[in-house]
This record gives structure tokens, C-alpha cells and sequence, in this order.
């Protein structure tokens, strides 16, 4: 998979070949182990205290009577899938599973962001675990593979009146399978018992909108302990709370999929959402600052999260002039290339028969199936939380123009991109003004600037930023509409499938806004070909 990230690199043309180009941040502190944010390192496989089998004999050692139990039904299956390709993926996140991509039944030596099981070949989808309920369906024609029959309490509506302490049924599953170290300090001291829904805080700090620290909002977290699987969002000030007890010290990731319907996803594999490793902590919950010292892939992915939720936020209020993305919207980060690609291969351009690319990707090619992309996005030299926002607003513009414009314009464009890259002499995505197809680019650019710029603006209250004006085509154009009447609220629905070219939006703007003749000629005359 890391040649494959290599030879997209090597297509783009300014995308370096190693990790060196990432940025220099340094690495979050796990306290009692090593906290990576590279591949898990897995050590000996554990007894799980969930079982049916130790949680039956935990049950007999703390309550010999049992309150009439003399044997505990599972609740639910700890099992793990072999999806083959998005599609199957896509069927099993749908069903509203929570996958990891590591054994929960297993010690982790070194946490980190992701794992790849080394029986499974680079290049295809590794195994997928999750716990499910003892009544699920699974899906016809994806591989699975039951692993253990699991007991938790809180899954058994028969345990809120059973007069059964399951607090202490769990501490003794964890004393008899040689993992009490994992309980909290009070609890396997025999002191007074303590449980809790961890919750807290995720922010981020962004120094140029405020001096506090501001909520990393509506991402996922993610925490565990065995089989015992909770998540939940970050509301828009970065708060959460799960809605599941533990008594035990728990994992924490944060899963980089938004409660607004987007996610990001390249770890060094292909994953449709990135994770990113916070360590093992309380079970109170746990209160995260991300900032320019944190890792560089946690803080890049936390302000991408950010400008997205923005974003969608502007799209879904009342009466909003923006375009949502498409559902299930896919970023790809790359923190060593600096440009964008937004192909929208995961919502059907077709680009595999293009030549130029399968000659560049050869035999890898067939990996862009797998888990395909919307948007590339690279941010190399982008260091700050306002440079990496701006540019993914920008990615999310393109997303809104493509809810309006269709897979069959953006197929178009997505071509004249991968021509442009790989065959043309200035190497870059947006190609020269008169390279066929650039009639696409110059719209589909003019237009995400143009949002991009509204929208910094929006959140940057002194800021008067015009993004894109050192290519060959000129946002500027729009601003120059916008800041004599013809706003976002009068421009963003005009950009659909019939305009190509800007020929076409110059007769559509006259056509839908004839009292503003006279600007938008002139605003044509001074921002026109060049």
C-alpha cells in the first residue's frame, strides 16, 4: 500500500516520496505505554473477561445463588469481517456496525492509528472487528468469522431487576483472567466501587479566531475495553459523554467521521474513516487540547473535521444559498504533497479507463476501487489551523458543486485533472487556460475559491482574504459580483450542469439578474480571459 501512496504521488508530480515531508509536530504523551500514531503493535492474546464462559464463573464466585442463574445466555458475538471491497464495506457500516481494524481480545505493546493483519495482502481490505448483538443478520456473501460468545450486563434487560451486583461480577471476570491491572485504582483496591460514562472534552487551539482553546466538533470517539465497545459525538463545543458505564481504564480514539455525514480516510492503508490514537486513560473520560505541538496527522485531521462541520452547518441552516456534498463524503489527507484532487471516484466518476493514469499506477491501479477517494487533499507546507481550514473548505466547496453539478460534468473535469498532471507541461491539476477541458477547471475552481474566500471570511471576522488568485483563471471575478449586490445567496445556485464555461455563466447571470447588467459586464471586462 505505501507504493501505491508513492506512485499517486508520483502522478501528481509534487508529492514527495517519504514521510519526511511531514510536518515537524511532536507526538501525544500515552503516560503507561507507547503511543504511536503508525501501526498498532499487537502483543500475547488475552482472556477476555466478557466471555459467556468467565463471566458465568464470575457470577458464581460473587453471587453463589445467582438469583436462580445457574448458566448466562450470550448477549452478544465477538466476530470479525473480511469485506472484499467498498461496496461490502459500505453494507456493513450501514447495518451501523462499529469496526475496528484490530483484535480487541489482544495487549497492545505500541497503540497507534491502525492495523493491518499480515496475513491479509497489502493493497486489500484487512480484517474488520466488531460485537454484535446475538440477533443480528449477517449480510449474505461477506466473509465473517465468529470469534467468542460474549456476555455484558448492560445488554441483559433481566440484570436492572435481578438484585445481582454486576459491577462486582465484572471486577471478579477481571481478577480470574489475570487483567485486574486494567481496573481503576479504587476499584481493584477494594475500595469503594467506581463506574462511570467517561466524558469530556476534544478541542483544538486556533489562535487566530480566539484565545481559548475551540470544541472539535461532531467527531466520533471511540473507547474500549475488550469487547466492551462505546461511542459517541463531540457536540459543536468539543463536548461528550458515552452513554455506556465502565469501571475499568479505558482506550480512546477519536474516528475521524462526522455526525454531519463526511469522513476522512488514509492512514498509510486505505480506511474509510482515519483514527487516531489517544492511549489508554480513565474511566471518567478523558479532556484533549490538540494544538501546533500535537501530531501533525491529529492536528491536521481535527481542523479538516472543523471546517467540514462549517461547512455543513452553513449548507443545512434555513434558507442557505450552499450545496451539501454528497452523503458519505471522502477526504483523503496527505500531509506531504501540496494540491488538491477532487476526482469524486467514491461517488461514481469514472476514471480507470483513462490511460495516462493506469500507465502511471499500473498494476495499482485497481486499488483506487477498493476504498475511492472524493477529494485528495494535500496540505504540505500548510503549518497553522487557519492555512490547513482554508484549504479544506475549499475541498468542501467542490463538494457542494458537485451535489449541483453531476457526475457526469465532474467526469469531464476529473480528466482534464489526471491530463493535466500527468501530461502537460506544468505538471498541475489545473493545467493553462485554452488546455482542452480547462473550460471545467476554470468553473469548477472559480467557484470553490470564491466559496472558499466567503467562508474564511465568515469565520475570520477581520480577514480579507481572496483565495486562488495567482492561477491562470480568477476567482476574484465573483468577490467582485459579491461586494456590489450579487452575493452567494444570488451566485451559488447558478453553478449547475449546463455551465461549462464562463461564456455560459456570463449569459446565465444576465439572463437570471438583468438589473445587475451593467456589474456583472463590467466585472467580465476587468476579471475576463486574460
Amino acid at each position: 500500500m505505501k507504493k501505491f501512496i508513492v506512485l499517486l504521488a508520483l502522478a501528481a508530480s509534487c508529492i514527495a516520496c517519504s514521510k519526511e515531508g511531514l510536518l515537524p509536530w511532536g507526538r501525544q504523551n500515552s503516560g503507561e505505554e507507547e503511543l504511536s500514531h503508525d501501526m498498532i503493535v499487537l502483543g500475547e492474546q488475552l482472556q477476555d473477561p466478557y466471555s459467556v464462559d468467565n463471566m458465568t464463573k464470575a457470577l458464581e464466585r460473587v453471587a453463589p445463588a445467582g438469583a436462580g442463574r445457574t448458566t448466562l445466555d450470550p448477549t452478544d458475538f465477538y466476530v470479525r469481517f473480511l469485506p472484499s471491497d467498498d461496496s461490502q464495506l459500505q453494507t456493513l457500516m450501514d447495518k451501523g456496525l462499529e469496526l475496528l481494524d484490530h483484535p480487541l481480545d489482544y495487549r497492545i505493546v505500541k497503540d497507534g492509528d491502525w492495523y493491518h493483519d499480515p496475513s491479509i495482502p497489502e493493497g486489500s481490505i484487512t480484517w474488520q472487528y466488531a460485537v454484535v448483538p446475538v440477533g443480528f443478520e449477517f449480510p449474505k456473501g461477506i466473509r465473517y468469522e465468529r470469534l467468542d460468545d460474549c456476555y455484558i450486563a448492560e445488554h441483559d434487560p433481566g440484570t436492572k431487576s435481578d438484585g445481582i451486583d454486576w459491577d462486582a461480577v465484572e471486577l471478579e471476570a477481571f481478577r480470574m483472567t489475570g487483567n485486574l491491572d486494567m481496573m481503576s485504582p479504587a476499584t481493584k483496591d477494594g475500595e469503594e466501587k467506581t463506574s462511570g460514562q467517561p466524558q469530556g472534552r476534544i478541542s483544538i487551539v486556533d489562535p487566530q479566531f480566539d484565545e481559548e482553546p475551540i470544541g472539535v466538533k461532531g467527531v466520533k470517539v471511540c473507547c474500549n475495553v475488550f469487547v466492551k465497545v462505546g461511542t459517541c459525538y463531540t457536540d459543536e463545543e468539543g463536548y461528550y459523554k458515552m452513554s455506556r458505564s465502565f469501571q475499568s481504564k479505558v482506550r480512546y480514539r477519536l474516528m475521524f467521521q462526522n455526525v454531519k455525514g463526511f469522513c476522512q480516510g488514509l492512514n498509510l492503508i486505505l480506511v474509510p474513516a482515519s483514527m487516531s490514537a489517544l492511549g489508554k486513560h480513565s474511566h471518567e473520560g478523558l479532556n484533549l487540547t490538540v494544538d501546533g505541538n500535537s501530531d501533525s496527522r491529529l492536528f491536521m485531521r481535527c481542523v479538516v473535521n472543523n471546517a467540514g462541520y462549517d461547512y455543513f452547518q452553513e449548507a443545512q441552516a434555513p434558507g442557505s444559498s450552499y450545496t451539501v456534498p454528497p452523503k458519505d463524503f471522502r477526504i483523503w489527507n496527505l500531509g506531504f504533497w501540496g494540491g488538491e484532487m477532487p476526482l469524486f471516484m467514491h461517488h461514481g466518476t469514472i476514471i480507470e479507463t483513462y490511460d495516462p493514469i493506469s500507465s502511471a499506477l499500473g498494476e495499482y491501479t485497481p486499488l483506487l476501487k477498493i476504498l475511492p477517494p472524493d477529494v485528495v487533499l494535500g496540505q504540505k507546507g500548510n503549518d497553522s489551523y487557519a492555512s490547513i481550514y482554508a484549504t479544506a473548505l475549499h475541498a468542501f466547496a467542490h463538494g457542494g458543486h458537485f451535489s449541483l453539478a453531476g457526475k457526469e460534468w465532474w467526469g469531464n473535469y476529473a480528466e482534464y485533472m489526471l491530463k493535466s498532471l500527468i501530461g502537460s507541461s506544468v505538471h498541475s491539476p489545473h493545467g493553462s487556460r485554452g488546455d482542452d477541458g480547462s473550460n471545467y477547471c476554470e468553473i469548477a475552481e472559480v467557484f470553490a475559491f470564491y466559496c472558499q474566500s466567503v467562508l474564511y471570511r465568515m469565520h475570520y471576522k477581520e480577514s480579507s482574504a481572496m483565495f486562488g488568485t495567482e492561477y491562470w483563471f480568477t476567482p476574484q471575478l465573483l468577490m467582485y459580483l459579491d461586494e456590489r449586490g450579487l452575493g452567494i445567496d444570488k451566485l451559488a445556485a447558478l453553478f449547475t450542469a449546463d455551465v461549462t464555461d464562463m461564456e455560459t455563466l456570463h449569459n446565465k447571470l444576465l439572463s437570471f439578474y438583468p438589473a445587475f447588467k451593467v456589474v456583472i459586464n463590467e466585472a467580465f471586462i476587468r476579471y475576463g480571459e486574460q
